[in-house]
């Protein structure tokens, strides 16, 4: 396993507010007892490190005071951090959801009032670096064949990517219910193995459309009360609902750019449905016009 060892200065704050720019710059809080001077170079090194699908990362730093009750903080808000929307298409939602979360361990020693942390993360990946080298080129594939140019207009991406997806990915029914078969959820099973599931459709969507410089994220919830994900995208300024699997498995495009209001068996999970991811992501009043 490849290791990362990032070094930081503890002081006095915490990073927080992770609505990330495309600068990765993050704020910070006043409710800890540790500062990251360097936080934006440590979390872009913890997101390059998760790209490369690292098994084993390594945080070190040094602290005045005794910072074992807020170890587990510490380092989920740097996970969270990392996870949040940049401008790649293989980061933001594209790592969060082909990932299953994290073991943690510590070890410290001190020397006078100086305490010495080391935290390590062992991330748990939904695919290898072996099967996203392989979704890379194949995105590459694809995109070459659907030959778009500088002419193409969002909504004719938005479409020829959709109509893509759901003529060459099927339902996986057979690892559906299996919760140990996490390939089902990723890209890799949409675009190489053709098969997925809900979440697979998604992630593929996702990282299809931001190649285009398509803006796109990935929604959790449930649907019909069965746990679900489908996506918004942007057109002219405001996001609309695309549900690639229920359009798949329905044979039409009965999901396919709607408003809130056209979707009431879709229910978000709360990170989706704040005001805050609201305002971020003001969706449409009325589904988009379609020719």
């Amino acid at each position: 396993m490849k290791r990362l060892a990032a070094v930081l200065i503890g002081a006095a704050l915490l990073l927080t507010g992770c609505t990330a720019s495309p600068r990765y710059h993050y704020d910070v809080r006043q409710d800890l007892g540790v500062y990251f001077t360097n936080a934006d170079a440590v979390i872009a090194q913890i997101r390059a490190a998760m790209r490369r699908r690292d098994g084993r990362m390594t945080i070190t730093y040094q602290s005045h005071r005794d910072n074992m009750e807020e170890l587990g903080t510490i380092v989920r808000e740097l996970m969270d951090c990392a996870l949040s929307e940049t401008d790649s298409p293989e980061e933001g939602d594209y790592l969060l959801q082909q990932y299953g979360g994290y073991d943690m361990h510590y070890s410290y020693r001190t020397e006078g009032d100086t305490y010495f942390y080391e935290i390590t993360i062992e991330p748990q990946y939904y695919t290898t670096a072996a099967q996203e080298e392989s979704v890379s080129q194949r995105v590459e594939e694809i995109l070459e064949e659907l030959d778009f140019n500088r002419h193409t207009s969002d909504f004719e991406k938005i479409q020829a990517v959709h109509d893509y997806v759901i003529s060459h990915v099927r339902y996986d029914e057979v690892h559906a219910k299996n919760p140990n078969h996490h390939l089902k959820t990723t890209a890799y099973a949409a675009l190489i193995q053709g098969q997925a599931v809900c979440q697979g459709y998604a992630v593929a969507m996702y990282r299809l459309l931001r190649e285009t410089g398509v803006d796109v994220r990935i929604v959790t919830g449930t649907a019909l009360g069965e746990p679900h994900a489908w996506n918004l995208v942007q057109l002219d300024g405001v996001y609309y609902n695309l549900d690639a699997t229920w359009d798949d498995q329905r044979g039409a495009q009965d999901f396919f750019l709607k408003a809130d209001a056209a979707l009431p068996d879709h229910v978000r999970d709360a990170a989706y449905s704040t005001p805050a991811f609201y305002e971020r992501y003001p969706m449409a009043g009325e589904d988009y016009p379609l020719p």
